[in-house]
């Protein structure tokens, strides 16, 4: 019998959240979600046995049935395979043959480690247990995704009647959605109601107006403004009402006959400052008075998203800590026998479960000289030859810089810049997984991936991976050996820039890579499953990037129980 980790699991009533559906619960956060919800029907299993008559023993897929043909889940809609991303790059370059030129033979794919899903979501009931997590479809609606976290109990936050339909297609009760979108199409909300959603966002009175004719029923959810200075992506431009309307939004409610149920904030996508979850939870609470005020009794918290890998144990603490003094147990949960429902705590992570799941590789379909004027070929011309050795140090460095920090150096600079001097273009860009770039502000860095038609990436590297001695054999013949600027892995400045006919198709203005690379090599990039696959485009009729899935190497933490879990 799988176990997903030490927590509770209990089965909810085919009325309430999905039937017969184990949700990954810490005790502390069963209890409230379940008084909460008002479900009678849920206890906790007993200490001797936690199999139900309603449950059955997983089928365990063997080794042998997954390395070369991978394995269909049910209603599966591509194979899955084992091992982890180096393997996985591999096994895919092995299958082509850039000479051949076959039609798309070599186009740029993903590859998606599901386990790195998993870990992400044993490390959130870890680190914040009373929080239930709803995945932001918009991130990355990738199908295997929304599946494993269903599996593992998440519920979903939709945008859109699309996203809801792609959850509802995968079985998921739709009393595991919340439509946060605050401004919605008359037509949207009333789909919302034939698609039985019955939970929603609002910031301002006409929305409570359309929700009233078209979905009078709904529970609602007022979401308020925050400080998101410290955030990438500041949605607070966009979405929120200031702490001071809410209570005119609330008599509005309250004139209107809905049901106002609580709260949701949103610090921002991409928030590198714990410290605003604590004021956004400071500024919920007084939105709780406020419903008080207005006579209702909110019994629900959205925390939002903004959460990122590299900051959320920090993160996770400060709004642990946040969320026990401003809603404590003793005043919002079940001990207090004075509310009728004790409080319910969600967020809505994106990023954070699949940012660092997904890698892209991308081919070097081109590249020409990166001077881009007469001058230029001029000046470098009269500086041939005079600072050589400073200037590989010096890109040397800007490596290393990237490596350790994950920013340029000062090379980026705009006095100090040195100038690329080979473009390189790629079969990926702006338009398609690389709009991330424009639209989530976000860092790329090119990893080599094969040089000179050989594979010499490792993963443990820092980006951008280049080490400092690669297995590259020089042709004896080629006397390469006694001319230094014939050295395949000296690293030179570069442009990188995507396929399509548009100058503002650049995916990289300055990096540093080996020379020696070539048309036909190919690139790898990580950190690629946010905001990437779900905003690319077919301009120019370029088609976008394919994902291979993998369940990761057998010694990753999450591969057995991943397979399991999607075998269902």
């Amino acid at each position: 019998m799988l176990t997903l980790y030490p927590s509770h699991a209990f089965q909810l009533p085919a009325s309430g959240l999905m039937a017969k559906t184990q949700l990954p619960l810490s005790t502390a956060a069963f209890h409230y979600l379940s008084a909460s919800l008002g479900l009678s029907g849920c206890s906790t299993p007993s200490d001797e046995s936690t199999t139900t008559n309603n449950e059955k023993e997983l089928p365990i897929l063997e080794d042998q049935d997954a390395p070369d043909q991978g394995f269909f889940p049910p209603d599966g809609h591509a194979p899955i395979y084992s091992g982890g991303v180096t393997a996985q790059l591999r096994k895919v370059l092995d299958t082509i043959d850039v000479d051949a030129c076959e039609v798309n033979g070599e186009n740029a794919f993903f590859i998606a480690n599901l386990s790195e899903v998993y870990r992400q979501h044993q490390r959130w009931i870890k680190a914040l247990p009373r929080v239930v997590p709803y995945y932001a479809v918009k991130c990355n609606p990738d199908p295997y995704v929304l599946r494993l976290l269903s599996a593992l109990g998440c519920g979903f936050d939709c945008a859109s009647n699309g996203e809801i339909q792609s959850v509802l297609d995968l079985g998921v009760s739709p009393d595991r959605i919340i439509y946060a979108n605050p401004c919605k199409a008359a037509s949207f909300v009333r789909q919302a109601r034939l698609q039985r959603v019955a939970l929603t966002t609002f910031d301002n009175t006409d929305e409570l107006t359309k929700i009233k004719r078209f979905h009078p029923d709904c529970k609602l959810v007022v979401r308020i403004l925050t400080d998101d200075s410290k955030s990438v992506c500041q949605l607070g431009l966009k979405f929120g009402a200031p702490l001071s309307s809410v209570p005119r939004l609330l008599e509005k409610a309250r004139e209107l006959g809905l049901d106002v149920v609580g709260v949701s904030f949103h610090v921002g996508s991409g928030c590198y400052d714990a410290g605003a979850f604590a004021d956004a939870i400071s500024r919920a609470r007084r939105a709780f008075e406020m419903g008080a005020e207005a006579g209702y009794e909110f019994h629900l918290l959205d925390v939002g998203g903004g959460y990122a890998h590299d900051n959320f144990d920090e993160i996770a603490t400060v709004l642990g800590t946040a969320i026990d003094q401003q809603f404590s147990d003793a005043e919002f949960g079940p001990s207090n026998h004075n509310r009728r429902r004790p409080i319910s705590i969600i967020a809505e992570p994106g990023r954070y479960f699949v940012q660092r799941a997904f890698v892209l590789a991308t081919n070097i379909i081109a590249r020409r000289d990166g001077r881009r004027s007469d001058d230029e070929e001029e000046e470098e011309e009269e500086e041939e030859g005079e600072d050589f050795d400073a200037q590989q140090s010096s890109a040397v460095e800007a490596t290393d810089a990237v490596a350790t920090n994950g920013e340029e150096s000062s090379h980026n600079n705009e006095d100090d810049q040195e100038k690329p001097k080979v473009m390189y273009y790629q079969n990926d860009g702006v338009y398609a997984s690389f709009n991330c770039l424009l639209f989530d502000h976000a860092v790329v860095h090119p990893r080599v991936l094969t040089l000179q038609r050989q594979f010499v990436y490792d993963e443990t590297l820092p980006a951008p991976g280049v080490p400092k001695v690669m297995p590259l054999p020089i042709p004896p013949d080629s006397g390469a050996e006694a001319d230094a600027d014939a050295d395949p892995l000296k690293l030179q400045p570069c442009s990188v820039w995507g396929p399509t006919c548009d100058s503002i198709d650049c995916v990289k203005e300055l990096a540093y890579l080996p020379q020696g690379l070539e048309v036909g090599d190919w690139l790898v990039y990580d950190n690629m499953g946010a905001y990437t696959l779900c905003a690319a485009s077919s301009f120019n009729g370029l088609r976008p990037s394919e994902v291979r899935y993998s369940v990761g190497g057998e010694e990753e933490v999450g591969a057995r129980e991943v397979r399991e879990l999607l075998a269902r």
